[in-house]
């Protein structure tokens, strides 16, 4: 198994093309009103798999207390220069805890973890039990997740059908709350289609 991640392997261009949208005028934060929904007012979001920050920095623009970590150096640069008073860290999301992100200066847990913009299915092999086990250890007790990805795979993404993920989440510490085929919330639409879960910790 490889320790990279499919990102690390290859994946370019994405910074480039969300800054080229938000230039554009084009709306890019629809996840961020969902994730806004499942907040209490002034909560604590963690944005696992931030890039270039615009979701994390639209739930602070919406008065939460929003943090962001990625591996990409890069992304995380444009971050800060795009969202400068976003705080951002680089921290695989394998190694998230309350100790790293305590070295960071970033609270220790969080009322949600937003995971979208197809990071599950960007991750090292057989990291994704790893990684969810890791993002349960820092939300609160009543915390969620939130998480979003083309089941399909393509684009140097792996194949991750829903079901499989739910397994996944189950079995580290996860309970699955309402499942949808997008931000807006209409129904799944099958096992190709895009998935957008809500999971609470047990």
């Amino acid at each position: 198994m490889s320790n990279l991640s499919r990102w690390e392997q290859g994946h370019h261009g994405y910074g480039a093309r969300f800054a080229q949208l938000l230039k554009d005028g084009v709306d890019i934060t629809g996840e961020a009103r969902l994730a806004d929904t499942l907040l209490p007012r002034a909560g604590k979001v963690l944005d696992a798999g931030c890039g270039m920050g615009r979701i994390a920095a639209a739930l602070e623009a919406a008065g939460h207390d929003a943090y962001g970590v990625d591996l990409d150096a890069e992304l995380l640069e444009q971050a800060g220069k795009t969202y400068p008073a976003l705080p951002v860290a680089q921290v695989r999301l394998e190694d998230v805890s309350p100790d790293s992100l305590a070295a960071q200066e970033f609270p220790t847990s969080y009322d949600l973890i937003v995971c979208v913009g197809n990071v599950m299915t960007f991750l090292a092999e057989n990291s994704e039990r790893p990684v969810l086990a890791a993002l349960r250890t820092v939300v609160t007790a009543e915390g969620r997740l939130l998480v979003g990805f083309h089941q399909d795979g393509g684009s140097g993404r792996r194949r991750y059908p829903a079901d499989e993920f739910i397994a996944d989440a189950e079995a580290s510490g996860w309970r699955l709350e309402s499942r949808f085929a997008t931000y807006d919330l209409r129904p799944e639409q099958g096992d190709d289609a895009f998935f957008v879960g809500i999971l609470a910790a047990v």
